[in-house]
C-alpha cells in the first residue's frame, strides 16, 4: 500500500490537531518550522525516554552496596529486563503513527514514563524491596525503549527524503544521549540532598580503599519528573499530526519485501550492540576487572579485600557512561555524512570497524590477575575496545536510517524503521542473557561471526558496484 494523504490541495494550514495535507518533498508548501519544531520536541522527549530505559542500567551495579541482597545473575537481569520489554513494546509503538498521529503518540508516551521513574525512585530506597518489583519496574522501564519505534518514523514524515539521514540521524543521535545522560548524572546527583525531602539518605558500602558515602539514590529517578511533565506538555501543546493512514493489517506490507529482513539484521548489527552493550558495560567492568571478579577483590561490601597489591579497582559508574556519549556522536557526527555520501557506504564501513574492534577487545576478556599492571594493562584495552565498538556502532546507526527511507516509500519507510528499532531493541536482553549462560570470550566470538555475516551483507545487496538496492 503506498503511502496515503489527505485528498485535499497541497497546503501546511493545520486543522485542529491534524494537518489538512503535507508533501515535505515539494518545497512549495513544505512547512519548514513545524517540520524543525517537530523534530525538537519530539527529540527532548525521545532523550528522556532513552534515559528512562536506562535508568535499570545506572542503578543496578550499585544496590548491592545499598544493602540489596542480588546475585550477579539478578543483576545481569535486572539490566537485560528493560530490553526485553523494549522490544516487545517497540512491536506496539511501531504501528501508533498512522493511528495515533505524532501529538497524541508523543504526549502520552511521554506521560506514562512517570511510572518506572516514580516507581524506581521510591523502591530503591527500600533494600528489603523484593526482587520480583525491582524486575516489574525494570521491564516497565521498557516503555521509554518502545517509544523510539514510533517517534523516529512520524519525525520522518515531516521531512524530504534528502534531509532525513541529519533529522533521523539527529533525533537518535541526541535521544541515544539519554543513556549516556542517565549514566553519567546518576553518581554525581546521587551525592546531593536537594531531593532529599522526598526520602531518605542511605549508606552506601565503599570499594577497598575507600571511604563510605552516604547517598541519595532516589535522586537518580526523581531529577526527570519536572522534565518529563514539561515535555509531556510541549508535545500535547504544540505538535501537529500528518495525515498519513494505515491500519494495523496495511502496516504488515512491509514484511512482504526482502530488504526488510536484510536491513533488520544490519540494524541489529549497529544499534542492537549499541544497546546491548550500553546496559550491561557497567557490569562487565565490575566483573572482569572491578570488585565483582573473586580473583581481584574477596568479599563484599565494607568487608572487601584487594587480592592484587597496588592494583586501583575501576569504578564502573566513572567509565559507562562514555560508551553511550561515543556512540551516540557518532550518529549525530555521520549523519550528515550519510546525507552526501549515501548510507550503504558508510554501513560498510561500520560493519568493518565493528569486526576490527571486536576482535581486539576479545583479547582483553580474560584479565590477568598476576600483577596490578597486567591488570590496567588489561583494562586499558578492554576500555578502548569498547569505545572503538560504540563509536562504529554509532556510524552504523546513523547510516542504517539514512538506507531505510531511500529503499522504501515513505510509509513503509517509516514501518520498517519502526520494526528494525524493535527487534534491535532486544539486545539489552540478548547481551544481558548471553552473558549469564557463557563466557564474555564466547559471547564476543558469536558478536564478532554475527558482524562479519552483516559485512558479507552490506557489501552483496547494497554498496558493491550493481548491487540491486544501492542506497
Amino acid at each position: 500500500m503506498s503511502t496515503t494523504f489527505a485528498d485535499r490541495p497541497a497546503t501546511s494550514a493545520p486543522d485542529g490537531e491534524w494537518l489538512r495535507s503535507w508533501d515535505p518533498e515539494n518545497p512549495a508548501t513544505w512547512d519548514k518550522g513545524l517540520a524543525w519544531r517537530t523534530l525538537w520536541i519530539s527529540t527532548f522527549t525521545l532523550t528522556l525516554c532513552f534515559a528512562s530505559w536506562f535508568l535499570a542500567s545506572a542503578i543496578a551495579p550499585k544496590l548491592t552496596n545499598l544493602g540489596f541482597d542480588l546475585t550477579n545473575n539478578q543483576l545481569y537481569w535486572l539490566t537485560s529486563m528493560p530490553g526485553l520489554a523494549g522490544g516487545l513494546m517497540r512491536l506496539v509503538w511501531m504501528v501508533l503513527p498512522p493511528i495515533m498521529g505524532t501529538r497524541r503518540m508523543v504526549a502520552l508516551t511521554t506521560a506514562l514514563l512517570l511510572i518506572p521513574v516514580l516507581g524506581w525512585g521510591v523502591q530503591v530506597q527500600d533494600p528489603t524491596t523484593p526482587y520480583w518489583v525491582l524486575l516489574s519496574l525494570s521491564f516497565l522501564s521498557g516503555i521509554g525503549g518502545g517509544a523510539f519505534s514510533g517517534f523516529m518514523p512520524s519525525t520522518s514524515y515531516f521531512f524530504p527524503r534528502r534531509m532525513q539521514g541529519t533529522a533521523l540521524g539527529l533525533q537518535a543521535g541526541i535521544g541515544n544521549f539519554g543513556v549516556s545522560l542517565v549514566q553519567l548524572l546518576t553518581p554525581w546527583i546521587i551525592g546531593f540532598s536537594m531531593i532529599g525531602f522526598l526520602g531518605s539518605s542511605a549508606p552506601m558500602a565503599a570499594p577497598p580503599g575507600k571511604a563510605a558515602q552516604v547517598v541519595w539514590y532516589q535522586n537518580a529517578a526523581f531529577i526527570y519528573v519536572p522534565f518529563i511533565v514539561v515535555g509531556a506538555v510541549l508535545a500535547w501543546t504544540m505538535l501537529k499530526s500528518v495525515p498519513i493512514k494505515a491500519n494495523i493489517r496495511q502496516q504488515f506490507d512491509i514484511f512482504g519485501n526482502p530488504d526488510t529482513w536484510w536491513m533488520t539484521l544490519l540494524y541489529i548489527m549497529t544499534f542492537g550492540t549499541f544497546a546491548g552493550l550500553s546496559a550491561q558495560f557497567g557490569l562487565l567492568v565490575k566483573n572482569l576487572y572491578g570488585a565483582g571478579n573473586p580473583d581481584i577483590v574477596q568479599g563484599a561490601g565494607n568487608a572487601a579485600r584487594l587480592l592484587v597489591e597496588g592494583y586501583t579497582v575501576p569504578d564502573p559508574v566513572a567509565f559507562v557512561f562514555l560508551g553511550p556519549l561515543v556512540g551516540a556522536g557518532a550518529r549525530i557526527l555521520f549523519s550528515p555524512l550519510t546525507d552526501r555520501f549515501g548510507g550503504a557506504r558508510w554501513t560498510l564501513v561500520a560493519g568493518l570497524g565493528l569486526v576490527a574492534s571486536i576482535g581486539y577487545t576479545a583479547t582483553a576478556l580474560t584479565p590477568d590477575t598476576t600483577s596490578a599492571a597486567s591488570l590496567d594493562a588489561g583494562f586499558d584495552r578492554f576500555l578502548w575496545g569498547m569505545l572503538a565498538i560504540f563509536l562504529f556502532a554509532g556510524i552504523g546507526n546513523a547510516s542504517t536510517f539514512k538506507q531505510m527511507p531511500m529503499i522504501f516509500e515513505r510509509r513503509q519507510a517509516g514501518g520498517v524503521i519502526g520494526w528494525t528499532g524493535a527487534i534491535a531493541a532486544f539486545g539489552p536482553f540478548f547481551f544481558g542473557v548471553g552473558l549469564t549462560i557463557m563466557s564474555p570470550t564466547a559471547f564476543y566470538a558469536i558478536g564478532l561471526a554475527f558482524a562479519v555475516l552483516c559485512v558479507a551483507i552490506t557489501w552483496w545487496r547494497y554498496a558493491r558496484p550493481g548491487a540491486p538496492r544501492p542506497s
